[in-house]
């Protein structure tokens, strides 16, 4: 007779673009004390689960590589995922994109085909597994665009949201960010803080940034400036107790001006800090602070 798997099992599901990082952040897993199991068909997932089961509390935590190179890759993760639901372990999906051009820099970095190249272009392959990870995407609880990221930023990425001892207290990454350099496309919510003055437009404070005193004086002095604070670090602390309560631990706040140098940066910082004194975990990146 089947053990059913504990209900206290941690799964990931780790998926996404080939050449985003999956390795990397299944390496990272590994290193945390995660027991990670590469490539598993996800019709087993089911399998894997009753398997960490047995192991009587020694595996408690199993990270799953899965990508969609195998024929019926959604029909078995449906299957997969139905019985992870049916043993009672609530899988965390973590899907690692990048934009084409990283994506074709990575490749030809290493000088291998694009799995799902064939006889086509690299640029054909990645576009078409684009196209089917779509939907695999939109499961996901966790999107990360690793373009921008290094190895050491990535593993710091994976040792903030999956390191060993976790708290109940949402985690909240606070990014800022220029709006004429793209919306960072793993941010769950975005603050445009364009609707304060821009220093950029005041000589003295043009040179300076969003971590200097003068420029946050001025931001947080214009008129709406403390009270969109106040009420959006409220509204995110009603949100906070329905995110925890459906498994939702991890969070990307995007705050943006039009550079990513002056509003944003100020107004990232000031959420972070409203943030913290509420208990949620943060952590503040300025992703476009001295791009210009």
């Amino acid at each position: 007779m089947n053990e059913e798997p504990s209900a206290t099992l941690e799964m990931v599901i780790i998926t996404g673009l080939s050449g985003a990082g999956r390795s990397e952040a299944a390496r990272c897993l590994e290193d945390l004390g995660w027991f990670v199991v590469d490539n598993l068909p996800p019709s087993l997932l089911g399998t894997m689960a009753e398997l960490a089961s047995r192991s009587h509390g020694a595996i408690a935590q199993v990270a799953v590589v899965v990508d969609v190179r195998g024929r019926g890759f959604f029909a078995d993760l449906r299957e997969g995922l139905e019985q992870l639901q049916r043993a009672q372990v609530k899988p965390y999906i973590l899907f690692l994109e990048a934009n084409d051009s990283a994506l074709v820099r990575r490749f030809e970095h290493v000088r291998r085909p694009h799995p799902l190249q064939g006889d086509s272009r690299l640029i054909d392959g990645i576009e078409r597994e684009r196209s089917l990870t779509e939907e695999l995407r939109g499961m996901a609880d966790l999107v990360v665009d690793t373009t921008d990221l290094n190895v050491h930023q990535l593993r710091d990425r994976m040792d903030s949201v999956f390191s060993v001892g976790q708290s109940e207290a949402l985690r909240i990454t606070v990014v800022s960010f220029g709006y004429k350099y793209g919306l960072p496309v793993d941010a769950e919510m975005v603050v445009d803080c364009r609707f304060l003055p821009n220093p950029h437009w005041i000589p003295d404070l043009r040179p300076h940034t969003g971590q200097d005193e003068d420029v946050r004086d001025y931001v947080l002095g214009q008129p709406g400036a403390i009270e969109f604070l106040d009420r959006y670090a409220e509204l995110l602390g009603l949100q906070k107790a329905g995110y925890l309560h459906e498994g939702k631990h991890y969070l990307t706040l995007a705050v943006g001006c039009t550079g990513g140098k002056h509003r944003s940066v100020v107004m990232a910082e000031q959420l972070g800090e409203r943030l913290a004194d509420a208990g949620a975990e943060i952590k503040v990146i300025h992703r476009d602070l001295g791009r210009e």
